[in-house]
């Protein structure tokens, strides 16, 4: 079955990959894995450049590393939103009433990638691009594209879930749903050195403790 995969890459990093050594992740090798009575034809990856933050200034570059070695699977494309980092102030829990103190902390938010990912696919689906559809994600806000995708054009969708637990919503309206699992991480690892027309990229040293396969 020809299938289009669209991954919310924000919600894989967070669900599956932050704190593990799989952060090196060859995302069309693990739908191939999970997914294999279907034929992987494009994978779509949203996701937004992101500013460093002062603890880490080499988060951004390790990103960008990473976003130029996914960039040279074959039928893999990135779309982009927007990373905003701002300073507010914040109510500091546990003050006594009418003693409430403020800190200053730095919020990070990553817009479009939801819209992006729901108007793609829609787009394709109603353009008939494949013959069914699968979400990378656990955003319950994706309900709607979903069902309209299920019910009103009747192709199946399906759902690999990145998080410990699925969401109900996704759940009822999905086709599907299948966990992504270590092992499945584990076994989709990008080589360590890719090259490409500018040279040669190298997996992030801090990503180091789980080499890529020989391949």
């Amino acid at each position: 079955m020809r299938t289009n995969v669209y991954v919310d890459g924000f919600n894989l990093y967070y669900g599956a990959l932050r704190g593990t050594p799989y952060k090196w992740l060859d995302i069309r090798r693990m739908c191939e894995l999970l997914l294999k009575d279907h034929s992987v034809a494009r994978v779509t990856y949203f996701t937004a450049r992101i500013s460093p933050r002062p603890d880490d200034q080499g988060q951004s570059v390790r990103q960008q590393t990473y976003l130029r070695a996914l960039s040279n699977l074959p039928e893999t494309r990135i779309v982009y939103g927007h990373f905003l980092t701002n300073e507010v102030y914040m109510p500091l829990a546990g003050c006594a009433p009418g003693k409430q103190q403020y800190v200053k902390v730095v919020k990070t938010e990553e817009k479009g990638s939801d819209v992006n990912l729901a108007a793609h696919l829609l787009w394709d689906a109603f353009r008939e691009k494949a013959e069914s559809f699968i979400l990378v994600t656990n955003d319950s806000d994706l309900l709607e594209p979903v069902r309209i995708v299920r019910d009103e054009l009747a192709l199946p969708v399906g759902i690999l879930n990145p998080h410990r637990r699925p969401s109900r919503t996704l759940r009822r309206a999905a086709t599907f749903v299948k966990q992504i699992r270590r092992g499945v991480l584990r076994a989709s690892q990008l080589p360590t050195t890719i090259e490409d027309q500018h040279g040669t990229i190298t997996k992030p040293a801090a990503w180091s403790n789980a080499p890529g396969p020989s391949i």
